[in-house]
């Protein structure tokens, strides 16, 4: 699968922290920021996610839903979740299919081998479903550019 801009956005069905399944479908008709995180806990992402809490109204007013992704389970991403009051779901990717759907599947992460994680990315999925705007880092250490995707949501 391929996950370019323009290309329509590959769907999902993945538990939340309260183990609900959620899928890319139920959030359609609005621009969707789907933001694929290494792991849960770990500093750079609670600042990428913590930082994506706090513009929460800014982009809520965008017409924007926030959705995040890591390939944690749905007991460590509660934990993640409720430590940091995100007010946004969280889901878990534990077999990494949706991580492999758009194509940002980084393998061996910090040289362990088989531990598996997402790059970390953002993308913007557009009313239509097709992809508007795809950041995916190749360094799980660098945070996505806030200011360039609250533009693009402009």
């Amino acid at each position: 699968m391929s996950s370019n801009i323009g290309d329509t956005a590959p769907d999902f069905e993945l538990p939340d922290t309260e183990l609900k399944l959620r899928t890319l479908d139920e959030f359609k008709g609005k621009k969707i920021v789907l933001s694929f995180i290494v792991a849960a806990s770990s500093p750079v992402c609670e600042a990428e996610l913590c930082t994506f809490r706090d513009s929460w109204q800014e982009i809520s007013d965008l017409g924007a839903q926030v959705i995040a992704i890591s390939n944690d389970g749905p007991f460590a991403n509660k934990a993640f979740a409720e430590k940091n009051n995100f007010n946004f779901p969280l889901l878990g990717d534990y077999t990494s299919k949706t991580i492999k759907d758009y194509d940002i599947l980084m393998k061996d992460l910090l040289h362990i081998k088989d531990y598996n994680a997402a790059k970390r990315s953002v993308f913007v999925i557009m009313e239509d479903g097709k992809i508007g705007y795809r950041w995916v880092s190749e360094d799980p250490l660098k945070e996505p550019n806030y200011e360039e995707i609250k533009k693009f949501l402009k």
